[in-house]
């Protein structure tokens, strides 16, 4: 399991699912990875910087965004 940093590139309010870019990728988007419900939709702006957990890193169904901040 780890923790990395993240950009918020688009979010789908309709299944809670994020387009992500990591830290440090400047070409690779992650597309559909799971948002924390917990994290309000108004605070999922594009160009957030985010938190991410990944629970196994070779498979990015396994990754949630746990965390928006400035």
């Amino acid at each position: 399991m780890s923790v990395r940093k993240a950009v918020l590139k688009s979010f789908n309010p309709g299944d809670y699912t994020a387009t992500i870019q990591l830290s440090g990728s400047y070409k690779a988007y992650l597309e559909g990875i799971a948002v924390a419900r917990n994290l309000p939709a108004g605070e999922m702006a594009v160009g957030r910087k985010l938190a991410v957990i990944f629970f196994d890193e070779h498979n990015i169904k396994e990754a949630v965004v746990v965390a928006v901040y400035t």
